[in-house]
């Protein structure tokens, strides 16, 4: 056979990600806060696109907008179509559907941390207050000015609310660089991160020194700051309830024995009766181990439903998409058009298409994520009724293949669209990931049971049991077999860890003891 160059024709279809295809795999798995980042990207760098701000609407446009919302309730195929809406028309999507059911229907105003004329330097073996770095914020702590309006409405940290009362408590220039490199080892439990030999070898000062100012820093409230371990913190609190005696400081002593819930040995220890030991225990648990994180100033993250679903008033479900939620662009035609026509350069053309182009293609992808959603989200309330309609219990095995197959969508599309994506329900907000559940075969060969439903039937059978007859793993097992479920006893097991319930024997020992 000769070796020599030649020229073939070959024929081959291959799948190519065009960069519109891109960003709408991107757009659809993208939370909805994520989505008006990505948006307010692209209000910035495409002149083509532009914002819908929405007006509140009058009595008469509301009734006409719910009127035209249910004439259109039967049309949510339409944009399956692959058509480009119609240019300028803003997305704004937030169709309603019903889905058939079954049969069954003290002001804090940090002014200053400071009252004198303000700190001298009074060196201390090379250190001064003004040298001393602040490891928690930036503002000098012995720093008498600032800015009185910026305090106002802002939430005591825990570093400031210990600066206060070091500045009242101690007077010394010395002890209080000592205490502010204490406090600022401090971790977000209130616990000191770093020994006292490494701190004081740090600040070139005695030992000694440092543990007489931990010593005052330790009566600072609230109580159980400043411990170096768990018995310390206890301690502290105890101590300052005035309840540290012999007895209850031979119960600190011996925690180990109270993990292990060993009521015989803590009586022993403690020279107390069974009546005495548990007034003690009962006081422990009343203890904060951790007293720092009542001063954690972080915002707690509100989640905002993508999905509404409510009662229909002649049966079954209507699932709507939220509105708040969906991001209002549009494209601007006015702007294209005049710019189109005042463009003369090559370049100047290309760009202005290419933005238009995007921000049309944008508009659509946004078009075709808010149908799809809708469409998963309808099928998993019509799976998954007689949950929403009788509880957990009823809860049907599903998997992202069963709704793809319904919807004809592939996996992966219905993947993207259940991550990070939540429902409001009569029954509380739940992520679409939740209402799939792997499948516990049936003893009798019928209808498999969902893995959430056993594991909340497992949790309930724990829940009743009495404390002279502790269930254990085999014993959960009979049960279950009994009910119906084909189960082995490693699954409920793991169930259970899953569910941080302790085994039986532990159980045994937290209820009979009653510590």
């Amino acid at each position: 056979m000769a070796l020599t160059p030649r020229l073939d024709l070959r024929q081959t279809q291959s799948l190519v990600m065009t960069p519109q295809l891109q960003q709408a795999i991107k757009l659809l798995q993208l939370s909805s806060v994520e989505l008006t980042a990505f948006i307010e990207e692209e209000l910035e760098i495409n002149p083509m696109l532009e914002r819908e701000e929405p007006e509140a609407p009058d009595a008469d446009t509301r009734d006409m907008a719910d009127t035209d919302a249910a004439d259109a309730s039967g049309d949510g195929d339409g944009a399956d179509t692959g058509e480009m809406p119609d240019d300028g028309e803003s997305f704004d999507m937030a169709t309603a559907e019903s889905v058939s059911g079954g049969e069954d229907s003290a002001l804090d105003i940090n002014e200053s941390e400071w009252s004198d004329d303000g700190p001298t330097e009074t060196p201390y073996d090379g250190l001064s207050a003004t040298s001393l770095g602040s490891g928690i914020g930036s503002r000098d702590p012995f720093d008498s000015e600032g800015d009185f309006e910026s305090t106002l409405g802002e939430s005591q940290t825990l570093r400031e609310h210990l600066v206060e009362q070091l500045l009242v408590e101690i007077g010394d220039q010395v002890d209080r660089i000592i205490g502010i490199t204490l406090i600022d080892t401090l971790d977000e439990a209130g616990w000191l991160t770093e020994p006292l030999h490494t701190i004081a070898a740090n600040l070139d000062c005695p030992v000694e020194r440092v543990e007489t100012v931990l010593a005052r820093l330790q009566r600072f409230e609230p109580a159980g700051l400043f411990a170096r371990d768990l018995r310390e913190c206890l301690a502290l609190q105890l101590g300052d309830r005035n309840r540290l005696d012999p007895a209850m400081e031979a119960l600190l002593d011996n925690l180990d024995l109270l993990a292990r819930h060993d009521r015989a040995g803590l009586m022993k220890a403690c020279g107390v009766d069974d009546e005495d030991l548990a007034d003690m225990v009962a006081e422990i648990r009343a203890l904060d181990p951790k007293p720092g994180l009542a001063f954690q100033n972080e915002v707690t993250q509100t989640i905002a439903p993508d999905i509404l679903m409510r009662p229909h008033p002649d049966g079954g479900w209507i699932v709507e998409l939220n509105p708040e939620t969906l991001p209002r662009v549009l494209v601007n035609n006015d702007y294209y058009a005049r710019v189109r026509k005042e463009a003369r350069e090559k370049d100047d053309r290309e760009y202005i298409n290419a933005c238009f182009q995007s921000a049309s293609w944008l508009v659509k992808s946004l078009h075709q994520r808010a149908t799809t959603i809708l469409k998963v989200a309808q099928e998993i309330v019509r799976q998954q009724d007689a949950f929403f309609r009788k509880g957990i219990a009823h809860m049907k095995p599903l998997v992202l293949r069963d709704i793809a197959e319904e919807i004809e969508m592939h996996e992966s599309t219905v993947s993207r669209v259940t991550t990070n994506k939540y429902m409001h329900t009569p029954r509380g907000l739940f992520e679409l990931k939740y209402f799939f559940s792997a499948a516990i075969g049936s003893v009798d060969g019928s209808a498999a049971h969902s893995a959430e439903a056993v594991r909340f039937r497992i949790k309930a059978l724990i829940d009743d049991e009495s404390p002279a007859k502790i269930l254990s793993d085999d014993r959960i097992v009979e049960i279950l077999n009994g009910e119906g479920i084909d189960i082995a006893r490693r699954t409920v097991a793991k169930y259970r860890e899953s569910m941080k319930i302790p085994s039986s024997v532990q159980r045994r020992r937290q209820k009979n003891l009653k510590i």
